[in-house]
């Protein structure tokens, strides 16, 4: 077992150095300049397309789910343990200096995600509970390329509902187990955790998507703000290092890092490494949430899941990162994983923290695997619409949870960095053919915005564009308006025309 992890573990190594760094950097610098910085110029704009109502039908049934339930969806699969066990590790690998880097490229990234995430939603496709679409449908019906679509759905399914789900499945275990017996818990704890966790896994994915959008959205938020005011006091209560921790994490993202003997190049890789498994930009996941929303334009789920990665990075992540910096760790003897953040939280918060601990990563770690099987569901239903194949999936997601409780952590975290550079690669050569439509699409956004409407899009802005399925017109976007909003939005633009007239 020890040589296949060491296999696996030399041949991610040279995919994402050689190949999915460099892509992965160039283009979300490309993305950035042509979208005019996109990623922080309509900052403001995320936070209101976040709370847009969903367009409902002539029955008055929502369309599909909501631009928030979207959003929890796609922060169900990035919330987890990338953000907890897998800080851990890339400060454990990486030092400090590896933070630095996942913010850098969580910024970067970012004009990644909102490309993906608009064409995610450009070309999605009706389905009985809604919407459904990613990156194989934009492959098939964007490149005209089902085979790379077909390949991409293949790598995805295997990535997240297995390698992924497998990897949160073994965080929990770990987390019970070394919170039972802090010096090693009986084996058969992993076993009984791994049936607990394959039960209710099967309880919710054989529900469908509104079921999973309606776990995510009560978990995620609770679980995010309680893992966040624990964090907090703990900073409080170590603040007077705070100015040295976030020294240390600038100073030594470009230096050699004495602590842990890391380079640049390690210390530069493990940062991308683990924040793309963290955040997810770029990846090609993200879309599959994005596509289900019913919203009246492309860009809102765009910008919506932009905001995913900061709210992943930048809070979910950081956090970590000072609980573990402020604490002093031992980098040099440090556990990777979720050993580190553990330890961290017990010694400033004592045994009681361990428990609370237990909690929070159960259920966000949870509503991860629920991301991620629905991500696979998705792409199963792209290369085939057979009921008995869709099944049979489900089956082996929950058994999957259940052999990820009890294996062996190492080799799962190397073979998932291996497939997501592999999965990253695809959807990032297809985004970088597709962006074009994408860059079309936020300029008549903006334009529509600053008409003073709320922006519809219709096919017909886009004539020359093959394989929309939807998008037919405005009623279909937006479903019946009530009176009322039909006067609201005349008002607006009255209103709007007025002011024109007299700057003129």
């Amino acid at each position: 077992m020890d040589t296949v992890n060491e296999w696996v573990l030399a041949g991610g190594d040279v995919l994402w150095t050689w190949i999915v760094l460099p892509v992965v950097v160039i283009l979300g610098v490309y993305f950035t300049a042509r979208s005019g910085v996109v990623q922080f110029r309509l900052i403001p704009e995320m936070f209101r397309t976040l709370t847009d109502k969903t367009p409902r039908d002539a029955a008055g049934v929502p369309q599909s789910v909501s631009a928030f339930q979207a959003f929890t969806i796609s922060a169900a699969s990035r919330v987890g343990v990338g953000n907890i066990a897998g800080v851990g590790t890339a400060i454990a690998i990486g030092g400090p200096g590896a933070i630095f880097w996942m913010w850098l490229m969580a910024f970067v990234g970012g004009a990644s995600s909102f490309v993906e995430s608009t064409l995610g939603q450009l070309f999605k496709v009706r389905d009985r509970d809604g919407f459904r679409g990613g990156p194989a449908y934009y492959m098939e019906r964007g490149l005209r390329a089902r085979w790379m679509g077909i390949l991409f759905a293949i790598v995805l399914i295997v990535c997240f509902p297995f390698a992924f789900s497998s990897l949160q499945a073994n965080t929990i275990s770990a987390t019970v187990t070394s919170t039972i017996s802090p010096d090693g818990a009986p084996g058969w704890v992993a076993w009984a955790v791994g049936l607990v966790l394959a039960a209710l896994t099967g309880l919710v994915v054989f529900g469908g998507v509104r079921r999973i959008a309606s776990v995510t959205q009560a978990v995620v938020p609770l679980m995010a703000l309680l893992y966040l005011l624990l964090g907090l006091v703990i900073v409080a209560m170590n603040i007077t290092r705070l100015p040295e921790v976030f020294a240390s994490i600038f100073t030594e993202a470009f230096g050699f890092n004495e602590v842990v003997g890391a380079t640049l190049g390690m210390i530069v890789l493990t940062g991308v490494k683990r924040g793309m498994f963290s955040n997810e930009a770029g990846l090609g996941s993200a879309p599959n949430a994005g596509a289900s929303a019913a919203v009246t334009h492309p860009v809102k789920q765009g910008l919506v899941q932009t905001l995913g990665v900061y709210f992943d990075t930048f809070l979910i992540c950081s956090i970590t990162a000072f609980i573990i910096l402020v604490s002093n760790p031992d980098l040099e003897n440090a556990t990777r994983g979720i050993g580190l953040t553990q330890n961290a939280i017990v010694s400033n918060l004592g045994a009681w923290s361990s428990i609370v601990l237990s909690i929070i990563i159960f259920l966000l770690a949870f509503s991860s695997i629920l991301g991620n099987y629905y991500y696979g569901e998705s792409n199963i239903e792209f290369i085939t619409r057979r009921r008995s194949v869709l099944s049979v999936y489900r089956v082996l997601v929950v058994v999957a949870i259940f052999v990820g409780s009890v294996a062996s952590s190492d080799l799962i975290w190397n073979t998932a960095d291996g497939i997501m550079g592999i999965m990253a690669l695809i959807n990032l050569v297809a985004i970088a053919l597709l962006s074009g439509v994408a860059f079309r699409l936020l300029r008549d956004y903006t334009r529509q915005r600053r008409s003073g409407r709320n922006p519809v899009f219709t096919r017909a802005l886009l004539p020359d564009v093959g394989g929309i399925e939807c998008w037919e017109d405005e009623l279909s976007v937006t479903g019946p308006l009530d009176l009322a909003t039909l006067r609201h939005e005349a008002e607006k633009h009255r209103d709007h025309l007025h002011e024109s007239r007299e700057q003129h």
